[in-house]
């Protein structure tokens, strides 16, 4: 697996996702098994959040990591509503127990909500230094909330990032480049899967004897200083996801994914899902 660096750790440039984990008892024991092989196969960077499953997913990558815990790269988030003074220091207690572990390896703002930056940050920090984090970050973050936030210490900031969701590389990717500052993309093969039935990736993929999922994930894996967290809870999506990795997109893949979806030409709003 390609590793890349996230504030002083080398973590793999594809992870898992967990969004809409933990919301079905009876899909428990098949995505615990899914986040499992996948640690196996090198998929060790695991993204989870308070919200999804309304802590749901974070009991599920709690069983699953049980034992594993030194392999894994551990993301939670924090809702905005929760992320003031008072606040973020009992969310991060209800995450650290549904998740079974004594410290979260990357914490992050899951959207910027009502609570002054300064005192999210001010939060972040006492935890730090409580051990309860290793780092912190934030999620679906614009150039100019990250220019209001100011904070080198900032390890991360996750966004929706695809093909057909490439705004970011007017002006929040390059400006994350320069500093230095990895990006988190979420939604890689499109919200659901949407970008598999795409005639451009399929056309790609056709190439390189892979598939579409494959061609979006190495598509999002040609910048530097990306990194991709898919969800999958099939045995094979998840062996194909890992192989993605070295997956090598030719010029003309990418004139022709272009042609598709082509590239931004001026500043567009942040998307979120």
């Amino acid at each position: 697996m390609r590793m890349t660096e996230l504030a002083g750790v080398q973590v793999p440039v594809i992870g898992q996702g967990t969004w809409r984990m933990g919301e079905e008892r009876s899909e428990r024991r098949r995505e615990v098994a899914a986040l499992q092989q996948g640690i196996e196969l090198g998929l060790t960077l695991i993204d989870t959040a308070e919200m999804y499953g309304e802590g749901g997913a974070e009991e599920v990558v709690g069983e699953a990591i049980r034992g594993r815990r030194e392999r894994v790269f551990l993301v939670s988030k924090v809702y905005p509503h929760n992320a003031g003074r008072r606040g973020l220091p009992t969310a991060c207690e209800r995450s650290l127990r549904r998740l079974g572990t004594e410290c979260i390896d990357l914490y992050l703002l899951h959207w910027r909500g009502a609570y002054p930056l300064e005192e999210t940050v001010e939060a972040f920090e006492r935890l730090r230094e409580q051990g309860k984090i290793r780092r912190w970050g934030v999620s679906n973050f614009d150039v100019d909330d990250l220019e209001e936030l100011g904070e080198p210490a900032c390890a991360t900031n996750q966004v929706l990032y695809n093909p057909e969701a490439r705004g970011i590389e007017f002006d929040l990717l390059p400006w994350q480049q320069r500093r230095g500052m990895p990006l988190m993309a979420y939604c890689p093969v499109g919200q659901g899967g949407r970008l598999l039935g795409s005639p451009a990736l399929r056309e790609v993929a056709a190439r390189h004897a892979a598939t579409p999922a494959q061609v979006a994930l190495a598509w999002a894996l040609r910048q530097p200083g990306v990194i991709v967290i898919p969800k999958a809870v099939d045995a094979l999506h998840l062996r194909q996801n890992a192989a993605a990795a070295a997956l090598q997109l030719s010029d003309e893949d990418l004139r022709l994914i272009d042609a598709a979806y082509p590239p931004p030409t001026r500043k567009r709003s942040l998307q979120m899902v």
